[in-house]
């Protein structure tokens, strides 16, 4: 290739790479496209040059396409959220994102036997949360309940929030969920003033309490970590954080994901009698690190929701992160019904089919997610095929055996 030429292709390139496709294209042969050609018309949406956000590359690899409309041994989904608290108005309110017959037939067909609504609130929210879901299907719902933020203002609130969690259980709660709201979002003040620790003290009791009462603590402390970076041309989510702003916690007075990672640490230390499930991986872009957790820690577990767009790039070292912690692992998706600006996460029966297909297939280079354009990140996925053995204990074992469940 002569030196114009090659000049000529890297701004060409250059000029793609920034988000436009510019008006000079490249045949095959490697000769400049007319400007009045198909080609040139292609590039042109509306008259105008690509943008980014048009763009939708389709593969040319010819590769297996394996389709798992059913997970090889029935499931329990440790992760979904079915219902969720609203908490804008004068009075906090519980939401059913889909009424449980619409849930149990997607259920059925993909071989999900139980699901655990993680978001059931706390206190008369959680009793409305658990008549809804849990008490008409036992054997097919289970809800965990919440801390009670809102109360951290009142005096000996680290009682307050121990017999808060003893009361849960008695009336059917399974488990206690810890949105990443601590950490990063609860203030001394609820919505004001300094942020709370994830380590802070007011929380011992509680820790131990889930520890005494066998209710798992499902924690999610901390987001992939770009979102703690900055919003520029080197992060590998700016289309994702461009689309949701208020998801970047870069810069003001947030902490930093180790941070955030090592505050946990220091929790899962205190309380060995507790059993935490760190959800989505924990960090699922350094599992070196999370594997140091893992080891560190007997009483910590990992949920792979909303994190095989992750594992699934990273295939060589995912299928040995399986291997190693068979027994630690437990299958969840984040499933939520009608989550419209999270295609990662919407409830059906394709979001099942593509985690069966990663778990259970060596196919190369699929979507992580059903939906037109990679809505976390450009890049495909990798099947990691895992051995029965280690299919039926991340499918159910392992979270029945969390749950008090029979195996």
């Amino acid at each position: 290739m002569k030196a114009s030429s090659r000049r000529q292709w890297l701004r060409t390139v250059a000029t793609a790479g920034l988000g436009v496709v510019g008006s000079e294209l490249l045949n095959r042969s490697g000769a400049k496209a007319n400007p009045g050609s198909e080609a040139a018309a292609n590039s042109q949406v509306n008259g105008r040059p690509l943008q980014l956000k048009d763009y939708q590359p389709r593969s040319m690899l010819h590769v297996p396409e394996t389709h798992v409309s059913r997970s090889r041994f029935p499931n329990i989904d440790f992760h979904s959220h079915l219902s969720w608290i609203d908490r804008k108005g004068k009075r906090n309110v519980v939401h059913h994102a889909a009424k449980p017959e619409e849930i149990l037939q997607v259920m059925d067909a993909k071989n999900v036997r139980m699901m655990i609504n993680l978001t059931g609130g706390y206190g008369p929210l959680l009793e409305e949360t658990i008549r809804y879901w849990q008490a008409p299907h036992p054997d097919r719902f289970i809800v965990f309940t919440e801390p009670w933020y809102e109360k951290i203002i009142i005096p000996n609130y680290s009682q307050f929030q121990a017999d808060q969690l003893e009361s849960a259980k008695k009336i059917g709660a399974r488990g206690l969920k810890v949105l990443k709201r601590l950490g990063l979002y609860l203030r001394e003040n609820v919505t004001t003033g300094p942020l709370v620790k994830i380590d802070d003290r007011r929380f011992d009791k509680m820790w131990d309490a889930a520890g005494a009462l066998d209710m798992p603590v499902a924690i999610h402390i901390s987001d992939p970590e770009a979102f703690f970076l900055p919003i520029d041309r080197f992060n590998e989510r700016y289309e994702e954080l461009s689309a949701h702003p208020d998801w970047s916690f870069h810069g003001k007075d947030f902490p930093s994901n180790a941070e955030l990672q090592e505050a946990r640490n220091r929790v899962m230390a205190r309380h060995p009698r507790t059993k935490f499930v760190a959800l989505h991986v924990s960090d699922s872009e350094n599992l070196p690190y999370v594997s140091e957790c893992l080891d560190r820690y007997p009483n910590m577990f990992v949920d792979i929701a909303a994190r095989i767009g992750e594992l699934g790039r990273q295939p060589r070292m995912a299928r040995k992160f399986f291997d190693k912690y068979q027994d630690r692992i437990v299958f969840a998706t984040d499933a939520t019904p009608h989550g419209d600006e999270t295609p990662q996460q919407i409830f059906g029966n394709e979001l099942y089919e593509i985690y069966y297909r990663f778990l259970e297939t060596e196919d190369e280079y699929f979507d992580y997610a059903p939906a037109p354009k990679p809505p976390q990140g450009r890049w495909q996925i990798y099947g990691i095929g895992l051995p029965e053995n280690i299919l039926r204990k991340v499918y159910y074992e392992n979270a029945a055996r969390l749950l008090g469940l029979k195996t």
